[in-house]
């Protein structure tokens, strides 16, 4: 039987274009959807967008838009980044699309009520418009949310739907304990335990529709709207068709892949919907970190605010891609820079995977192939490589890869190919190239799939789906290996 592998992004507030950090999420959980497809697993692989909220209605006013126009051109560009950087989704959801969404919000909301978790009152707090959640003194520093600092931090007083989150807070904390509920890396686990050493609060999930009209109705009481978190996180069950019954084939998701800002409603609000609605939970729940560009802060008034889809306009998806993966620590903040990304497609993809390609090739050309076994590969630690992309440990996997592929230029080098006179050995050797170019296509498929699809159309190959058995197989000598120009260009 194959087995499922469900894999998620968090759905990003549809308040401005796609920023880096979202980038890097998107190009992670790629990493994990694509690795799995060459594991033979059947991949389910689901973004989206946020797309209801206060905040949306303020930003589309000072826009001079309608919301939904709004939210139509900012889907749109999220739509284009993951487009552009060869992103393999299968769905993207939104949570404005009235057949695909709100009747999973409904259902959820109705199962609920039924059980007695959702109840009526009056309530005065403090409100990030930023996180679009209330807030307390302890989420704030110096009175700000460190998320948004520009923001004043706003009283709100109505009457609203509460969700009882109270009462399923020891059952949520008891089962992350025991990994029931997987947090990755550990730090943010017990980040999130300290967090909630008193108890998960009750959380309000509606707004007053006189001050709140952009959002889904309340299903009993068309007077209110339903809180932003309570509907945009069943995006999670409504992106595999619930409540149709074939969104069993895909739930519980395998992993939820979110920032460090995210998790405080993953793990603690998700999790009580869940139990709630007698919904399996999801398998695990993988942090990463924040981005500073160039050591700094983004910030709009520092003016370094990094666009992906600009970056696209420069630079290659792959060089993107790459760049993510190899110079950042799962889990931990990073620090982007253009001279970094320049010197790592340079000196790596240029220097070390083109060169090796780019030789081997015109070296077939001349000479030829004659099956051998290749002895070359053993020098490629292939079962490390499968530990460190499913330990996340994405930055050390290419290491070992690129450690091979300097093993394979070094092998060149060594071997003077260019010049062996025995055009048996020559062929040999070069088979032994070609067969070892083939693993590594294979195995950076998941990170630069279009540099290795290139790279298997010129070695006259497959890859994609299932492809990782195929590492093991001999490539066959007759097969027409050809070059074809230059895999990356130096950037100046």
């Amino acid at each position: 039987m194959v087995k499922k592998f469900y894999i998620t992004t968090t759905i990003p507030y549809a308040n401005a274009e796609p920023h880096i950090g979202f980038a890097l999420e998107l190009i992670q959980a790629d990493i994990l959807a694509r690795w799995n497809k060459i594991k033979s697993k059947n991949v389910f692989f689901l973004t989206g967008i946020d797309e209801h909220g206060q905040k949306i209605v303020k930003t589309a006013k000072l826009n001079n838009k309608t919301p939904k126009i709004f939210v139509d051109e900012i889907s749109e560009k999220y739509k284009e980044l993951a487009k552009k950087l060869n992103i393999s989704n299968d769905n993207f959801i939104r949570t404005t699309d009235k057949d695909k969404h709100w009747q999973g919000v409904e259902n959820i909301w109705k199962k609920l009520l039924e059980k007695g978790d959702i109840y009526k009152k009056k309530y005065k707090g403090s409100y990030c418009f930023g996180c679009e959640r209330f807030v307390t003194e302890k989420d704030l520093v110096g009175g700000k949310c460190p998320y948004h600092p520009n923001l004043d931090i706003e009283s709100i007083s109505e009457e609203n739907y509460f969700f009882k989150l109270s009462k399923y807070s020891d059952k949520i904390k008891e089962l992350i304990k025991k990994n029931k509920l997987e947090i990755f890396p550990e730090k943010w686990k017990n980040n999130f335990l300290n967090s909630v050493k008193k108890g998960l609060q009750d959380v309000s999930f509606s707004r007053d529709k006189k001050n709140l009209s952009w959002g889904i109705p309340v299903p009993n009481d068309k007077s209110q709207v339903i809180y932003v978190w309570c509907d945009a996180l069943i995006n999670y069950l409504t992106g595999i068709k619930y409540p149709d019954k074939s969104y069993k084939e895909f739930w519980p998701a395998d992993i939820h892949v979110v920032g460090k800002d995210m998790l405080r409603f993953h793990a603690g609000i998700w999790p009580g919907m869940l139990l709630s609605a007698d919904i399996e939970l999801p398998k695990k729940i993988i942090v990463h970190g924040f981005l500073t560009v160039n050591n700094k802060k983004m910030s709009k008034s520092l003016g370094n605010v990094v666009l992906p889809l600009k970056l696209l306009e420069k630079y290659s998806e792959d060089a993107l891609r790459f760049f993510f993966c190899r110079n950042f620590v799962f889990g931990q903040d990073g620090d982007f820079s253009e001279k970094a990304l320049i010197s790592r497609n340079n000196n790596e993809l240029a220097d070390k995977l083109g060169n090796l390609v780019s030789r081997t090739t015109s070296l077939i050309e001349k000479k030829g192939l004659k099956k051998t076994q290749n002895k070359l590969i053993k020098k490629l630690n292939i079962k490390k490589i499968e530990k460190l992309i499913e330990n996340y440990q994405f930055d050390k996997a290419l290491n070992e890869i690129f450690s091979f592929i300097d093993i394979c230029n070094q092998y060149i080098q060594h071997n003077k190919l260019w010049q062996v006179k025995d055009k048996q050995e020559s062929k040999k050797s070069l088979y032994e190239l070609a067969d070892s170019i083939k693993a590594i296509a294979i195995l950076l498929w998941p990170f630069i799939p279009a540099t290795s699809e290139k790279i298997a159309e010129n070695f006259d190959f497959k890859i994609g789906k299932k492809s990782f058995d195929e590492i093991k197989k001999p490539l066959d000598n007759k097969r027409k290996i050809k070059k074809e120009g230059i895999l990356f260009k130096k950037i100046k």
